[in-house]
């Protein structure tokens, strides 16, 4: 009787627990493992066994300068292409959310580029690219402008990942903001254009303000995923030429998988989990903040 009213009492907490405690160990037990190996000397191809060596693979990972600009790549990439983002998709929210002939066409086009998988995108983006046979260089020389060298070049390749990754993901971002505009009460609005403002004062003064937790919140959620971005970089430069579009995700997985270093792999990796943190962290604030 006793144990019967127990699970009764607990049940709530008992059924979905054993899930909880999976999830809880699929997610902890990675982060802590790796975070032990950042202060092992464990090199695969050595046949030496792994040996703890304190902070020494630290001191060595971070004052490499190629470590050095893989976190300037990672910074400016992730900084331009959200920004971009995160303007382009609040203004095709605010399109879309008014009236207009085709307005479900537009939102079924804008589903498009997120139902394709970043590999399959990086791929065509590599032929719209190709210095020769490109579709890229080819309108560029219809227009009689001059050609780029888009992913061939150290000083464009940056740029020309920031657009296939604005192109795939500003959508994501449209969503959000778009659902969190039918959200909005029509009441300040109604309000503000009694007291005569302007189509402009309202955006900037009722609309806006009102819908900054839903930006911010979709800013979080892309930043985080910005920062980690390894598929379509991967899959259209593996890092190069050389090391100019090497991200710290790219640089981790070459000392992993190319080098074997493993504990060297693992700073690499625990220092991009502290950026993501502090960055999503410093973001949430903010929106904290924005509902106050």
């Amino acid at each position: 009787m006793i144990r019967s009213n127990f699970l009764e009492r607990h049940l709530a907490i008992l059924f979905p627990l054993p899930a909880i405690i999976f999830v809880a160990l699929l997610m902890i037990f990675p982060v802590l493992y790796t975070f032990f190996l950042s202060f092992t000397n464990w090199n695969l191809t050595s046949g030496m066994p792994m040996s703890f060596n304190g902070i020494g693979s630290y001191v060595r990972v971070l004052s490499e300068p190629r470590f050095l600009h893989a976190i300037g790549r990672t910074f400016s990439f992730t900084f331009f292409a959200v920004l971009i983002e995160a303007f382009l998709g609040v203004a095709i929210a605010l399109i879309l959310n008014r009236a207009f002939v085709g307005k479900s066409v537009a939102k079924l086009l804008l589903l498009l580029p997120l139902v394709a998988t970043p590999v399959a995108v990086g791929i065509v983006f590599n032929l719209f690219y190709d210095p020769t046979i490109g579709l890229a260089n080819f309108v560029l020389k219809s227009l009689g402008l001059p050609q780029g060298h888009w992913i061939s070049h150290a000083d464009s390749v940056i740029p020309s990942l920031i657009l296939v990754d604005v192109w795939q993901w500003t959508p994501m971002i449209t969503l959000i903001v778009l659902a969190g505009l039918a959200g909005l009460s029509e009441e300040p609005v109604e309000a503000a254009r009694v007291d005569g403002a302007s189509e402009w004062q309202i955006l900037r003064h009722v609309t806006i303000p009102m819908v900054m937790p839903v930006i911010l919140t979709a800013v979080i959620l892309r930043l985080i995923d910005a920062l980690k971005t390894f598929d379509i970089i991967f899959a259209m430069t593996g890092g190069g030429p050389g090391y100019a579009s090497e991200t710290l995700n790219i640089m981790g997985f070459k000392y992993s998988f190319e080098y074997f270093r493993m504990g060297q792999s693992s700073v690499i990796l625990v220092v991009l989990f502290l950026i993501v943190f502090l960055c999503s962290l410093g973001i949430m604030k903010l929106r904290s903040a924005s509902e106050i």
